[in-house]
């Protein structure tokens, strides 16, 4: 999961980045509600978590451009202004929950999950395809229930790719979801784990496959009919 992180109080975005990251969820940070909006409108985050109180552009104009553009991106408000009104305020204006501060790490993550699976139609806490089932309690996959050892970045990989399984993530966006801390790795990186996966899916009914021009796809094998 990637989301963007909008929230210009220092010291709770940088433990907030470093919390998250640990947990598995990328996040890319801004302190200003312009610097939101216009990473908003690269439509390349799975959520938004926004402060109201943002320099430049505040939080509730930010949430207001992003439904202005249809875009349908959950969103969790995280704020000190925990009142009935501030709540209904930024629900009715497209918000899809609502955590105020101080909150426990746990919660927000468990509330972003909650999240992104509800957008992707599946309440199921698990991630899979076919076969693979990512199992976020355990930080693990699973390959016909048994765990598929797989190193940290090859790991990290493959839970990108599980996240929007049948749908082409570019190798840019792969790079950016995994190797965000690291400035020097070059996107033939991404081929050599892809390489890698491919090796330990082999045979498995699941499978990475290269869409021309778009990107790689994790793909279940279609099941075979009886003659």
């Amino acid at each position: 999961m990637r989301i963007l992180l909008a929230e210009d109080e220092h010291t709770l975005g940088t433990w907030l980045c470093k919390a998250l990251e640990h947990a598995g969820i990328q996040v890319e940070w801004v302190d200003d509600g312009r610097l939101a909006d216009r990473a908003l409108q690269r439509r390349d985050h799975d959520a938004l978590v926004l402060d109201l109180g943002l320099p430049g552009l505040d939080g509730h104009a930010v949430l207001e451009r992003l439904r202005a553009r249809d875009q349908r991106l959950p969103a969790l408000i995280l704020t000190a202004r925990d009142s009935l009104d501030e709540r209904v305020r930024s629900l009715n204006a497209g918000a899809d929950d609502f955590l105020a501060k101080p909150f426990a790490l746990a919660e927000l993550e468990a509330r972003l999950q909650a999240l992104v699976r509800r957008a992707r139609g599946s309440e199921h806490p698990r991630l899979a395809c076919g076969p693979l089932v990512y199992d976020g309690a355990r930080r693990q996959f699973l390959l016909h229930g048994e765990p598929l050892g797989l190193s940290p970045r090859e790991l990290a990989v493959l839970r990108v790719l599980v996240q929007r399984s049948g749908e082409p993530f570019s190798k840019q966006q792969i790079l950016d979801r995994v190797f965000s801390d690291d400035e020097d790795v070059h996107p033939e990186a991404v081929e050599v784990f892809v390489h890698r996966l491919r090796k330990r899916l082999d045979g498995s009914g699941v499978r990475i496959v290269t869409l021309r021009g778009l990107g790689y796809a994790l793909e279940a094998d279609a099941p075979r009919t009886a003659a």
